[in-house]
């Protein structure tokens, strides 16, 4: 009960702060206005959601039979691959494959922030560096991440202005964004290249060849997944899809939604740096990393893929859509929610974090309104989900 009145307390402090109401205006009227524009240039994209919703469907349940195909791929082209069951398990691999007193350089990544990767790194003694600027900030605020692809949106630049005025000793103006960028990309820039280790996610992976693919804007993990000697990737058994076909549509449909005609980078990683420029004699460890690790974390998701309505929430390809539309989260931002948000957020904390009083919590917060799948390219149905989830909760009394 005292966890309940925590986040109540919290919720609604969200709910009048005006920081946040300020951010999130200025964050969803920029969202909706990209999307848009997005789709009417690529209107295709509409049918090709349908398409990777069955591709989804499909995927979901193969989990086991995707993630060992996959690892063979990444072993075939020199890499290594783990199934990691649980979130333990994952840590544990981590763990091995980094040791302490290492420098590691990190892209965004929801899967490591469900394991809370970082501060498991951190408390064994290594030097970590969020590498995107949104997490970037939200590590210098000893904060936590508020949406899915934008973990700073609930702090407006005025905030930021005074977090990079403390850093630096210099002082920022809230209306000189670019400077701000410019500071952080100074104060990280050195770190790519004396990382030890390079860690990332991924939005989707091919099983056939074991690519991962990886969008993203700024340039940050091209640069932490191609500088340091070692790469280690730790990617939800739900991003893996059959084909390389079937990835470049996931990852399409993504951007698409995401708010993006088309991204500045889309990564293709398949197996660690090579050349064969000498008698062709392929060598592996030229410029990039000379090794290349990819972990598929289980963590509860081939059970949850069993629930014929709950399920959905597998489907997620995090373009984040769904919470531009949500009204709860337009005034509260991820205080409705806690490694995940909203509706679909409440499935993820009581049935893969094991937090059932933060999955209630959530699960009665949602409106049911239907905002989220109007907009959601899979047409996730998290009205009936949540439904579901009250459902379930109140049968096993709240166990």
């Amino acid at each position: 009960m005292s966890s309940f009145k925590e986040y109540k307390k919290e919720i609604m402090e969200a709910a009048h702060n005006e920081r946040i109401g300020l951010a999130l205006s200025r964050a969803i009227k920029s969202y909706r206005g990209n999307t848009s524009n997005a789709l009417k240039k690529f209107p295709h994209t509409y049918k090709m959601a349908e398409e990777v919703r069955q591709i989804k469907e499909e995927s979901i349940g193969r989990m086991d039979e995707l993630a060992a195909q996959a690892c063979e791929a990444v072993e075939e082209n020199k890499g290594k691959a783990y199934i990691a069951k649980t979130a333990a398990e994952a840590l544990s691999i981590h763990d091995r494959l980094v040791g302490t007193g290492k420098v590691i350089v990190k892209g965004k990544s929801m899967t490591s922030e469900e394991i809370e990767l970082r501060e498991h790194m951190e408390e064994r003694g290594n030097e970590v560096y969020e590498t995107d600027l949104g997490e970037f900030i939200i590590q210098k605020l000893g904060s936590r991440p508020m949406h899915i692809l934008s973990p700073a949106i609930h702090v407006p630049k005025e905030d930021v202005a005074e977090l990079f005025s403390k850093i630096t000793g210099e002082q920022h103006p809230p209306e000189d964004i670019s400077r701000m960028v410019a500071t952080a990309k100074k104060l990280l820039r050195e770190q790519y290249f004396r990382a030890d280790i390079g860690m990332s996610g991924a939005n989707v992976v091919s099983a056939d060849t074991g690519t991962l693919f990886i969008i993203e804007n700024e340039g940050n993990i091209r640069l932490a997944t191609g500088a340091p000697p070692v790469h280690i990737a730790l990617i939800g058994m739900e991003k893996l899809v059959p084909t390389l076909g079937d990835a470049w549509k996931v990852s399409e449909v993504t951007w698409r939604f995401a708010n993006y005609t088309i991204p500045s980078y889309v990564s293709m990683v398949s197996g660690p740096s090579k050349t064969g420029d000498i008698e062709k004699v392929t060598t592996y460890g030229a410029h990039g990393p000379a090794d290349f690790h990819v972990i598929f974390m289980d963590a509860g998701r081939t059970e949850l893929a069993k629930n014929p309505i709950l399920r959905q929430a597998l489907y997620c390809l995090r373009c984040g859509g769904c919470l531009y539309e949500c009204p709860v989260f337009a005034t509260t931002a991820g205080h409705f929610g806690d490694k995940y948000f909203a509706g679909v957020g409440a499935v993820w904390a009581a049935l893969l974090s094991d937090d059932v009083q933060k999955g209630a919590s959530l699960a009665y917060t949602c409106l049911t309104c239907g905002r989220c799948k109007v907009r959601c390219p899979m047409s996730i149905d998290c009205a009936s989900m949540v439904v579901e989830l009250r459902r379930m909760l109140v049968d096993n009394n709240g166990k």
